[in-house]
């Protein structure tokens, strides 16, 4: 292996192919982030997806951008598209070493069995956790089979990269910083819409205190929780005597299937006049809400990271993690930056919100605690660690793919 003190030497020529499903925000300040190091090409699956309802983002400033498909048909014609595309694109790219995205989707398994073909070392980039979801024995041996197959890895935080050397990686070859945002871009931007407070929280119609809370309106994020904790929460503040003008506000971003429903519940507990809904925010519009919110709400009952607690952070608020989110281990620390608890514990969540809210709680302290400890997890961090991962992958032996792991690949890819 590399010597620690040589990864810094990694030629700035170095040519890797990083692959991500579709380029979003993040994925564009990482590759720009990494691309100041090494030669990237930024590999996209595709231009459009279902998931995720991002603009189109520009702006390959210091990585070579390369597109697949136009849109994710999620059919077996698209999937064999996306293989014969992957393949034409990295023997035109010609890597060094190629950064895969898991272990699961078709253009992770494709470029691994390109990577087999040519003797080309791959890197496992990984924000998999062993409690994020149900593992199932036989699953987990196909897993381990496929991530021993890279040289090393770059995982989310140190949960994700336990869980990489539970699956057989070995811990010295894996480096942390997979999930990051542009901190400097939340702090920017955020602060620019507290200087204009007043003009701000007219326009978007926003009340004095709040708290914020953004996710896909999909069954893990575990809003019905949220919204039922919020409930309790103003049942504990009137019981108290707060003043009900002074009950903070609850400010919910985001859209998805569940929509309809979470109206329901918030009508039927009577809290339309509470939980404001202004629908899904993009990317350039978030900061203005993190600048004016007063704490950060985060309540999945699974997450494997949770990017949006990042931006909040980096936004300087003071931030509620549910504690099975991936994320939570690095990046809040209880009664310094905020807390976390049980995603179902619907009174523990009630009783954090209360005293957050209190009149007397330092939320200046603890928003500054917030960007102190993100500030070790910007774009610079994933730029770092895919240099240092490389360079692994460079200096050693790449892991045989024998004729079973390849029969594996190949059954996997024309399922």
């Amino acid at each position: 292996m590399l010597p620690a003190s040589r990864l810094d030497d990694l030629p700035g020529t170095t040519r890797v192919a990083v692959l991500f499903q579709r380029f979003g925000p993040y994925h564009h300040a990482r590759l720009n982030a990494a691309g100041k190091l090494l030669s990237v090409w930024g590999v996209e699956a595709c231009a459009i997806e279902n998931t995720y309802a991002w603009d189109k983002v520009e702006g390959a400033s210091a990585f070579t951008r390369v597109t697949l498909t136009e849109r994710d048909a999620g059919d077996r014609q698209w999937r064999h598209e996306l293989h014969r595309k992957m393949w034409k694109a990295l023997d035109e790219i010609k890597p060094q070493v190629v950064v895969v995205p898991g272990w699961s989707f078709t253009d992770a398994l494709s470029a691994l069995w390109w990577c087999a073909k040519t003797n080309t070392p791959s890197v496992v980039m990984s924000e998999s956790t062993a409690w994020d979801e149900p593992r199932v024995a036989r699953k987990e041996w196909v897993k381990s089979r496929l991530v021993k197959l890279n040289s090393a890895g770059l995982a989310g935080g140190t949960p994700h990269r336990d869980y990489l050397v539970q699956l057989g990686l070995a811990r010295e070859k894996i480096f942390l910083g997979y999930d990051v945002v542009d901190n400097d871009y939340f702090q920017r931007k955020s602060a620019e819409a507290r200087s204009q407070r007043s003009e701000v929280r007219s326009k978007l119609g926003l009340p004095e205190n709040f708290f914020l809370a953004s996710a896909r309106f999909v069954q893990k994020k575990n809003l019905f929780g949220l919204i039922q904790a919020y409930g309790r929460y103003r049942a504990l503040a009137e019981k108290s005597g707060t003043e009900k003008a002074k009950i903070w506000p609850l400010v919910l971003l985001g859209d998805g299937p569940l929509k309809t429903e979470i109206k329901k519940s918030i009508s039927e507990l009577g809290l339309e006049t509470l939980i404001h809904l202004p629908g899904f925010k993009q990317y350039d519009e978030l900061p203005a809400y993190f600048g004016l919110a007063s704490a950060f709400v985060h309540a999945s009952t699974t997450e494997q990271w949770g990017l949006v607690v990042n931006e909040a952070m980096a936004s300087g608020l003071p931030v509620l993690v549910s504690n099975r989110c991936g994320c939570a281990a690095d990046l809040v620390s209880p009664g310094v930056n905020g807390f976390q608890f049980d995603p179902n514990n619907v009174d523990q969540l009630a009783q954090l919100l209360l005293k957050i809210s209190a009149g007397n709680f330092p939320l200046t302290d603890f928003g500054a605690a917030s960007q102190r400890l993100i500030a070790d997890w910007g774009t610079e961090r994933f730029a770092s660690g895919l240099r240092d991962a490389v360079a692994v992958a460079l200096n050693n032996p790449r892991p045989r793919a024998g004729l079973f792991d390849r029969l594996l690949l190949r059954l996997l890819l024309i399922q």
